[in-house]
């Protein structure tokens, strides 16, 4: 299987809500015509138009397509799907998609914890499946986290081309199974087993991650943090400390209790706050300006990688 896809061909992006408009904006600005087939046109129509005025690129919504149905032609050679994180209902998604494109054109599914072998073992073409996640704005981060198994290494490098050169992203390629939700999921997990105990607050955590790991994470990563501030001694620490680490295999009760409540963080304003109608708007607005400022920076320090990905 061979498909070489440029930046300026059709690509189909199928899902709902802010990540997908943000995915849409990003394909946009890399010359793509995208059809989009989403739930609700009205919602994704505004979403979009607000973003695109925001970063003042009204012009580009002549290249895209908004409907509920399946709107490609025969040369589509990308999908890219992006959607709830059950097996069965991914299963589901690949098998309509695999119905009505060509048996080369590549889908690229969103897949933060089930392995990618498992999702291809019930498909029609299983080497032409790609796992592809995103972070929200996908437009203004490099985040790309590209997920291969042996039957498609080729294509996967074909996306990180594709990606690094147009998409502005500063891929990564792995093997069958994302990587950035299982390093998140393990300090989540610390974070509420001290919660848990009475160690520390919320508020707490969100100080320490933020004024902390916040600070150097966007410059380093962490394994690059460890040689700059010396290997040895965390290694030093973590023998020390790795087994006192939480090792729980349970959601902690008081994140039940906000899971059980219907807690959707700022989509219904309850999460691990809450918020008021005018928050959600400022917390939104400012991220979106953070995005930006943060994405400049990172452009800079420490690899120049404004300049890489022109190269």
């Amino acid at each position: 299987m061979k498909t070489l896809i440029k930046h300026t061909d059709s690509v189909l992006l199928v899902g709902n809500g802010d990540l997908v408009v943000s995915v849409a904006m990003c394909l946009l600005f890399a010359g793509h015509h995208v059809n989009v087939c989403t739930e609700n046109v009205a919602a994704f129509k505004q979403l979009l138009k607000k973003s695109m005025v925001s970063q003042k690129k009204d012009a580009t919504l002549n290249n895209i397509n908004i409907d509920t149905e399946y709107n490609i032609n025969n040369d589509c050679k990308l999908v890219i799907a992006i959607d709830q994180e059950d097996l069965q209902i991914k299963q589901q998604l690949i098998k309509k998609i695999e119905s009505f494109i060509t048996k080369d054109a590549i889908i690229a599914i969103n897949t933060e914890s089930i392995d990618l072998n498992i999702l291809q073992a019930g498909c029609m073409y299983p080497d032409r499946l790609i796992g592809l996640n995103w972070t929200e704005p996908a437009n203004a981060t490099f985040f790309l986290e590209i997920i291969a198994s042996e039957k498609n290494y080729g294509l996967a490098d074909e996306v990180f081309i594709l990606a690094k050169s147009f998409w502005a992203k500063d891929p990564y390629i792995v093997k069958n199974i994302g990587i950035r939700s299982r390093l998140v999921s393990a300090m989540v997990r610390e974070a509420f087993f001290m919660v848990d105990n009475g160690y520390a607050s919320v508020v707490d955590i969100d100080r320490a991650c933020r004024n902390d790991a916040g600070y150097y994470l966007p410059f380093s990563g962490n394994c690059r943090y460890m040689d700059l501030m010396g290997t040895s001694a965390y290694g030093v620490v973590m023998k020390d400390l790795n087994p006192d680490l939480s090792k729980d295999k349970d959601l902690p009760d008081f994140f039940e209790k906000i899971l059980h409540d219907g807690g959707l963080g700022m989509e219904n304003k309850k999460g691990f706050y809450e918020y008021s109608d005018k928050e959600v708007e400022k917390w939104k607005n400012t991220m979106e300006e953070f995005s930006s400022q943060i994405h400049s920076i990172i452009e800079k320090y420490p690899f120049n990688y404004k300049k890489k990905l022109t190269e």
